[in-house]
Formats: structure tokens, C-alpha cells, sequence
């Protein structure tokens, strides 16, 4: 519980001199955990903004940990995508240094939505989430287990900085 409510207070305070986005010609990186069912790797994502509150960008992601009893090649672990941002922090305004991204991508799996969190404690640092999920799937037969990695609900969680 003490965790938990840690996590929160520094998600949410308001004490800290960072700006989530600041629209046309701002750049993020980001890089972190992928954590899906039977496996676990890494990811990265370069979004940039080309609007006040759109960006584009481009997200990949490798699975390090797999279960075993998978059979899986590279393709299986691998995945890229490019993606579409609605960077509404600043709509919501909540604070200044948090920006909420739903979003849209097509990848080499499939096609699917994403919806983010990004805070930043300083001008160039923060954190944030992710939540990906596939909306249409292009290989449409039953899937082998191997198949369904980045072929289902994922959670990102990492590192963001400003470029």
C-alpha cells in the first residue's frame, strides 16, 4: 500500500519543473519494459510533434524472456511499428508536466490503438506507460503460441526524455 501510494504522490506532483509537450517540432524518446503474456523484453519509441497536439512516430519492441516451451524465431520476438499520437495533456490540463497520448498504430502483426501516460520530473527526464492492443490482426487463422506475441494486450513501462 505504501508503494502504491508512493507511486502516485510522484506520478502526480506538482512540484517539479519538467513540460509534457509542447506540440510542433518537439521530440520523445522513450525506452523500457515490454511485459506481455509468455514473454518479457525490451522497447523503444521516437515520437514527433508535428502539430499542438498530434505527433507521429515510430515504436519497437524485442522479447528477451520467453517462455520455453515456445518455439520462436526472431520475427516471433521482433516487432515495429509506426504509430499516430493525440497528445491531449494540455487539453485535459491536469499539469503541465503530463501528457496522455491515445493513439493508433499499424505494425507488422497487426493494426491497433495504444493509450499512454508520460510525467516529467525535469525538462529532459520522466517516465511513463503504455497500454497496446491489437485491434485487427493480419494473420486471421488460429494463431500458434508462438504467433501471439505482440499479437495481444501489452504493457510498456520505461524511461522518457526529451530530445
Amino acid at each position: 500500500m505504501k508503494n502504491t501510494f508512493l507511486v502516485i504522490i510522484l506520478l502526480f506532483s506538482t512540484c517539479i519543473f519538467g513540460q509534457a509537450y509542447t506540440g510542433k517540432g518537439d521530440v520523445k524518446f522513450q525506452v523500457g519494459a515490454n511485459l506481455q503474456n509468455n514473454g518479457t523484453g525490451i522497447s523503444g519509441s521516437l515520437d514527433f510533434g508535428v502539430g499542438e497536439n498530434i505527433s507521429f512516430g515510430v515504436s519497437s519492441s524485442y522479447l528477451l524472456g520467453v517462455d520455453e516451451v515456445l518455439e520462436t524465431e526472431f520475427i516471433d520476438r521482433f516487432d515495429i511499428k509506426g504509430r499516430f499520437n493525440a497528445n491531449i495533456g494540455n487539453v485535459i490540463n491536469v499539469d503541465e508536466n503530463l501528457d496522455i497520448y491515445p493513439g493508433l498504430y499499424l505494425s507488422m502483426k497487426n493494426f491497433g490503438g495504444h493509450f499512454g501516460v508520460r510525467y516529467f520530473f525535469t525538462s529532459g527526464f520522466g517516465v511513463f506507460s503504455e497500454l497496446t492492443v491489437p485491434f485487427a490482426k493480419y494473420n486471421t487463422t488460429l494463431l500458434t503460441p508462438a504467433e501471439t506475441l505482440h499479437n495481444q494486450f501489452s504493457v510498456n513501462l520505461g524511461a522518457s526524455f526529451n530530445i
